[in-house]
């Protein structure tokens, strides 16, 4: 029989804040990160959610001293990452068998500007190992990068990597920020919206992209004192194989995962209290969405999209999102599908139009990506 595995600690730095309770409240207040920002010279500004990078040096000079850190030279990510990464190192032990997760898509690519060779900083394995050298990690980093699906994978290896007895406990940290690289590369595809993201609304033209750091603690060996437990009941990832940009038309990835992750947990569609969903706000993926979740029989599952508050923040969404989701499930309040409207998907959804109490016990979170990926979990609530 497989050992249970379990969140019990989580931390993010976004647009809305640099620690979980901020970003919880901010949502709560419907304020969303994404506004008009400037980010390639002679080009106009895009819709984006985007770190004060003032507030992010202020918040790393507060909590680094200058003796911690004035002998390293740290990028702007590897600030958010270590900002994020701190409050959960400060509070879990690191041993001998704990592993550091790296997920990311593009990590420092921002130091490839100017530079006619390539920078050592730019490899993320190299990425990896700094940061977990910085907090002493002892075991060697594990990067995953899978697209957008790459957070919500994360999870997935460090669920499946205790339950094998390669490690005891796992820190998972996710991350990516707004460079010209990255915007250039989904204006290229015409895939940026014109305005702030609806997603699954008839009158959704794109997606915003984001920036932002997550965290969080997995273990087969929860303590007693822990303020909250979420239980990794079930996971999958299935590539598509359609289209290097674009999802498969009837769902086929998606759903397969969804219906693997469901069946490893053992929860039916009715038992699925909550769908965090990926919800771009493109026209393929949020109709891919709904069909395949619609094949599922969980069209009436109550769902949401994070993207109209963080935008898509990359190889971070997945574990940002299924922090959120956790949020929702421990306040007993479903969050919003920010800026939708009227239906915009051929099959019938249950969007989220507003605060509402529920209780939560089992959530399904999903992702999908570039190159046909697709992944999903499914998480369940402890009481303590």
């Amino acid at each position: 029989m497989n050992k249970e595995i379990y969140i019990t600690d989580y931390n993010c730095v976004t647009p809305l804040g640099f620690d979980v309770e901020s970003n919880w409240n901010a949502l709560l207040e419907g304020k969303s990160g994404v506004a008009l920002h400037k980010i390639i010279e002679n080009q106009e500004a895009f819709f984006v959610s985007k770190i004060d990078s003032e507030k992010l040096d202020e918040e790393f000079s507060k909590l680094f001293d200058s003796d911690q850190s004035d002998n390293q030279n740290f990028t702007r990510l590897e600030k958010m990452f270590l900002l994020s990464l701190k409050a959960l190192v400060d509070r879990n032990p690191i041993s001998d068998e704990t592993a550091f997760i790296l997920s990311t898509t593009k990590g420092n690519i921002s130091l490839l500007k100017n530079e006619s060779t390539l920078p050592e900083g730019v490899y993320l394995s190299n990425l990896a190992q700094k940061l977990a050298d910085f907090f002493g990690f002892k075991t060697k980093p594990i990067v995953v990068s899978n697209a957008c699906v790459s957070g919500v994978m994360a999870i997935s290896v460090a669920k499946n990597m205790i339950q094998a007895g390669k490690y005891k406990d796992a820190f998972v940290v996710a991350g990516d920020e707004i460079t010209e690289f990255v915007i250039s590369g989904f204006n290229s595809f015409q895939a940026i919206g014109s305005e702030p993201c609806k997603p699954y609304d008839k009158n959704r033209n794109g997606i915003n992209l984001g920036e932002a750091t997550a965290i969080a603690y997995i273990t087969s060996t929860p303590s007693a004192n822990e303020k909250f437990k979420f239980k990794i009941l079930g996971d999958s990832a299935i590539n598509d194989a359609n289209h290097i940009s674009g999802p498969s038309r009837t769902g086929d990835g998606l759903f397969a995962s969804v219906q693997n992750a469901m069946k490893e947990a053992k929860v039916s569609s009715e038992q699925i209290d909550f769908i965090s969903a990926h919800g771009t706000a493109t026209l393929y993926n949020d109709e891919m969405e709904a069909i395949a979740f619609n094949r599922m029989d969980l069209q009436n599952v109550p769902l949401n999209s994070m993207k109209g508050y963080y935008g898509h923040c990359l190889g971070a969404s997945g574990l940002l999102e299924s922090i959120i989701s956790m949020e929702s499930a421990l306040n007993n309040i479903l969050i919003p599908s920010k800026n939708f409207e009227e239906m915009g998907v051929s099959k019938d959804l249950n969007i989220i139009k507003e605060n509402q109490s529920a209780e939560i016990k089992y959530i399904l979170k999903t992702a999908s990506g570039f190159g046909g990926c697709n992944a999903a979990i499914v998480l369940e609530i402890e009481s303590l």
